[in-house]
């Protein structure tokens, strides 16, 4: 899956205030409820609070991939902050995190939804790709530094696509 279809400009927030890791699930839970429908913010931030408790998200490096199953989700939905101050987030290298995506998934997990926590989860890890983050100031910014470093592999798929495709 490409990641405008995971997220849309509503979804990202540049500057977030965050006092706490909790607060920052609260602000993220928030954002995550606007492409919900009729899932409630108060659900989603259960839920990732519910799974913060299984095992820290933090990815290292400044990073942190909140992610959750809500009950009656029917796509991978995400949301990206990046915070005005790091915040702790018990990670195992002992880095506050700044840059936050979060991802709420269906209950039922298929291979495309496992597929979508992978892609993100290894999109994050890139350099060029927090450096990108960081840099941006506002949430049009963010949200195109957040697609601008996938752009490059999708465009190359489209002409490997198009060279393939019969004439």
């Amino acid at each position: 899956m490409i990641l405008e279809e995971l997220i849309n400009p509503d979804n990202v927030l540049c500057n977030a205030h965050a006092r706490s890791k909790k607060h920052c699930l609260q602000i993220l839970s928030e954002l995550l409820a606007r492409s919900a429908g009729e899932i409630s913010n108060e659900e989603i931030f259960s839920r990732l609070i519910e799974r913060e408790r299984l095992g820290c998200t933090s990815l290292d490096a400044g990073i942190a991939f909140p992610h959750c199953r809500v009950e009656g989700v029917t796509a991978s939905s995400g949301a990206l902050m990046k915070l005005s101050s790091p915040v702790d987030f018990d990670a195992s290298d002992g880095e506050d995190v700044d840059i936050v995506f979060g991802l709420m998934v269906p209950v039922e997990l298929d291979d495309n939804h496992r597929a979508d926590i992978n892609m993100i989860a290894s999109s994050l890890m890139s350099q060029d790709l927090r450096a990108a983050i960081r840099a941006a100031k506002t949430s049009k910014e963010l949200y195109q530094a957040l697609l601008s470093q996938q752009r490059p592999a999708n465009d190359a798929n489209e002409e490997a696509e198009a060279g393939s495709a019969p004439q």
